[in-house]
């Protein structure tokens, strides 16, 4: 079985600096996701857990899904409180009883809860793809976000992995090429 992580798109990360093509991403995010439930996969939304006064304070609009992301009523929802969400969580678990075959990664943020979350998969064996432009980020201080976000696809796509890690874009998972 597909399924599909969904990171941390959440109203909290409007704050601050833009998030690049942030509206792209949501769009490539839903398209791929409608695709992965029509073909019997699953989403998993991830959905960050900040402390008191944080953007993503449970239960404030910062921690809400971003309102634009298309949901469905059987899509599942992972609380975090780190960057990766498989520490001290049940996603592991849930993505056994799902026996996922291979793991999509999405999301915000591309060096942080992103790359968290492709590295521990990574490590615990998962058939992982990050989906080269379904993540986001903003401008870092030292590099514009389409460069992180481009060292980051090539950093996963040497990952040492077994059977490697294949980092596609979301038109190429579309048509079937991935």
């Amino acid at each position: 079985m597909d399924v599909m992580l969904v990171v941390d798109m959440q109203v909290g990360l409007r704050e601050g600096l833009p998030k690049y093509d942030l509206l792209g991403v949501v769009g490539r995010i839903n398209a791929l996701g409608a695709a992965i439930r029509k073909r019997g996969g699953r989403l998993v939304f991830i959905q960050h857990a900040g402390e008191k006064g944080d953007s993503f304070e449970p239960g404030t609009s910062g921690w809400r899904f971003l309102p634009e992301l298309r949901r469905a009523p059987d899509d599942l929802v992972v609380a975090k409180t780190f960057n990766d969400p498989f520490h001290d969580s049940p996603l592991s678990e849930i993505l056994d009883n799902l026996g996922t075959e291979r793991l999509f990664v999405t999301g915000w943020a591309t060096d942080f809860c992103v790359d968290a979350t492709v590295r521990r998969a990574v490590t615990l064996g998962r058939p992982v793809i990050p989906v080269a432009d379904a993540h986001t980020v903003s401008d870092r201080p030292h590099l514009p976000a389409r460069a992180v976000i481009e060292h980051h696809n090539w950093v996963w796509s040497g990952l040492i992995a077994p059977g490697g890690v294949d980092v596609l874009p979301t038109h190429a998972i579309l048509n079937g090429d991935g």
